[in-house]
């Protein structure tokens, strides 16, 4: 078995094999928590327009996601696990933007063999999923900021995946404690940022909350995200 990392947008536009796009901070954490509380599916979406398009062509879809952090004018929720932590899905179809984890979706589709988005509270999920599943391939895509610059967080879960995958346990408070001693954290508990949320940071760091992965099968020209509990 071949384990690469291919960091940021461009890794995302050439990964091949089992593929998991990574976005810790906080897309894919964001998703996970929508799923966990019901939502059906996520489709994820590269732009604005194209969200609430397809919103108003899904009866009761709701739009979750940002741009440059904050809720796009129009969405019903920003791209914040706490937001949508205390909201029951139903059974609704969420429609997912954001700067960086749905465009590394987006772009990975057409050469992915399987393609899962992940995060640290769907780790342990991910990596049995993408071993179970692989054909001796495997690519994980850490997005970072924008998809243009690396961030600890996706290259730490980057790293913690791959230490899961070759049979090692890793050491889950190390990870915690190098993604909070980073930069990217701050963001979170500045006043001047109010789409970013101090408990954003405890959900996405709480990982394996979560017993399944996110696998997106793209069709039809949508990218569809569903829980996969593998075995």
């Amino acid at each position: 078995m071949k384990i690469s990392i291919q960091s940021l947008l461009a890794g995302a536009r050439k990964a091949t094999g089992a593929v998991a796009v990574i976005d810790t901070f906080r897309a894919f954490t964001t998703a996970a928590v929508a799923l966990a509380n019901g939502a059906s599916r996520i489709i994820m979406v590269e732009t604005v327009e194209e969200a609430l398009a397809l919103r108003q062509a899904e009866r009761g879809a709701v739009c979750i996601g940002e741009v440059s952090g904050q809720m796009p004018d129009g969405f019903d929720y920003g791209n914040s696990p706490f937001e949508v932590a205390g909201v029951d899905f139903g059974g609704k179809i969420v429609i997912q933007r954001t700067s960086a984890g749905t465009q590394g979706i987006v772009a990975a589709g057409a050469r992915a063999e399987r393609l899962y988005a992940a995060s640290l509270v769907t780790a342990d999920a991910t990596a049995r999923a993408l071993l179970a599943t692989s054909h001796g391939r495997i690519t994980l895509v850490p997005m970072g900021d924008n998809g243009v610059v690396r961030t600890d967080e996706d290259e730490l879960t980057a790293i913690h995946l791959r230490n899961r995958l070759q049979g090692r346990a890793g050491d889950k408070e190390a990870v915690r404690a190098v993604i909070l001693a980073g930069g990217e954290v701050q963001r979170f508990y500045d006043p001047a940022r109010p789409g970013h949320r101090p408990e954003d940071v405890e959900i996405a760091l709480d990982i394996d909350r979560y017993d399944f992965a996110i696998r997106v099968v793209c069709r039809d020209g949508q990218a569809v995200a569903a829980i996969e509990r593998p075995e």
